[in-house]
C-alpha cells in the first residue's frame, strides 16, 4: 500500500501502557555487553539487584520489551513490509534519571515523511510519561523503508554529519560477541534479520546483522564509561545515526571528541576498512 502522508501526520497512535522491572533492566544491560568484567564495581553498578543505574537508552526498548513475536509496520496510512524497512536514527532525552523499574504511558505521532525517490524516510516522536502525567523520556526515531519512494513529497535535509577533523580525544574498542544478537533480542525486538540466516540473505546480508539500537546502546555505555566515569545519570540526551550495519563477532572501534559541552562519536568497523557504522553521535551531558 502506497504511503499516505495526510493521513499518517495527522494521526495519533493509541496509547501504549506498559511496566518494567529492574530484571529487565540488568537484561537489557548485558545484552550491551555490561559484567564483561564481574568482578568491576563500575560493571556491577548496571547490574545490581534491584537498584541498578539505568542507561538512557532503555527507553528505546521499555514499551516493547516483552514482545515476542516480529515488529510490523502497519500504522494509519503507512503499510511497509519489514524487510523494506531499516533504522535510519534514533534519539533519546531525559529531564531525570530513568528509574530501575516503573509504570508508564507513551503517546506517539509521526513528525516527517521524506520522498528520497527510491525510498521513503519515516520520523516519529514518542513522549512518554508515568500513570500520573510527569514526563520521563521523549524518543526520535526515524526509518529508512526501501522501494516506498516517489508519491510526490517533500525529499527533506540530507544528513552527513562529519567527525571532526582532528583526532579524537578518546579511542574506546568495542567487541561484539558472537551470540550478542540472539542474546538482544530477548529485550524485545524478534526481527528475523537478526537471528535467520536465511532471512538475513534474503535481505542482502551474508549473515544476521547485530540490532542497530543494540550498536547505540553499546556505544552509549562506551561514552559513559570512558569519559563520564560510568555515572549513566549523567547522560541528558543521546542521540545517532545509523549508518551501517554491524555484525556479530567483530569489533567496533568508537572515537570520540568533547566539542562545546557535549560530546560527538563515530564508530566504526576496522576489519572492514573502518567502514562506519554509526555516524552523527551525540551525547548531553547532565
Amino acid at each position: 500500500m502506497p504511503i499516505d502522508v495526510d493521513v499518517a501526520l495527522k494521526a495519533v497512535l493509541d496509547p501504549i501502557e506498559f511496566s518494567w522491572s529492574s530484571s529487565d533492566v540488568q537484561l537489557y544491560h548485558l545484552g550491551l555487553g555490561a559484567g564483561a568484567d564481574p568482578m568491576s564495581p563500575r560493571e556491577l553498578r548496571y547490574l545490581v539487584d534491584e537498584t541498578p543505574q539505568v542507561l538512557p537508552t532503555f527507553a528505546t526498548v521499555a514499551a516493547t520489551f516483552h514482545a515476542t513475536k516480529p515488529p510490523t509496520v502497519k500504522f494509519p496510512g503507512i503499510d511497509i513490509e519489514l524487510s523494506k524497512v531499516l533504522h535510519a536514527s534514533e534519539r533519546v532525552e531525559v529531564p531525570a534519571p530513568l528509574p530501575p523499574s516503573g509504570s508508564a504511558r507513551a503517546v506517539t505521532r509521526f513528525t516527517d515523511i521524506w520522498d528520497k525517490g527510491k525510498a521513503a524516510v519515516i520520523w516519529s516522536e514518542t513522549t512518554v510519561t508515568t500513570p500520573d502525567g510527569a514526563h520521563l523520556w521523549t524518543q526520535k526515531r526515524s526509518i529508512y523503508a526501501r522501494g516506498e519512494g516517489g508519491f510526490g513529497g517533500e525529499r527533506g535535509p540530507s544528513s552527513s554529519e562529519a567527525a571532526p577533523d582532528r583526532a579524537p580525544d578518546f579511542e574506546v574498542a568495542m567487541p561484539i560477541l558472537p551470540q550478542q544478537a540472539l542474546l538482544y533480542r530477548l529485550c524485545g525486538d524478534r526481527n528475523p534479520l537478526h537471528s535467520d540466516p536465511e532471512f538475513a540473505a534474503a535481505a542482502g546480508f551474508p549473515q544476521p546483522i547485530l540490532h542497530g539500537l543494540c550498536t547505540f546502546g553499546m556505544t552509549c555505555k562506551a561514552i559513559t564509561d570512558a569519559v563520564l566515569d560510568g555515572d549513566a545519570s549523567a547522560v541528558a540526551a543521546y542521540g545517532a545515526r545509523f549508518a551501517g550495519v554491524a555484525f556479530p563477532g567483530e569489533r567496533l572501534a568508537v572515537n570520540i571528541w568533547k566539542e562545546d559541552g557535549r560530546l560527538s562519536a563515530s564508530v566504526v568497523a576496522p576489519s572492514r576498512d573502518n567502514a562506519v557504522v554509526l555516524g552523527g553521535v551525540e551525547l548531553v551531558p547532565a
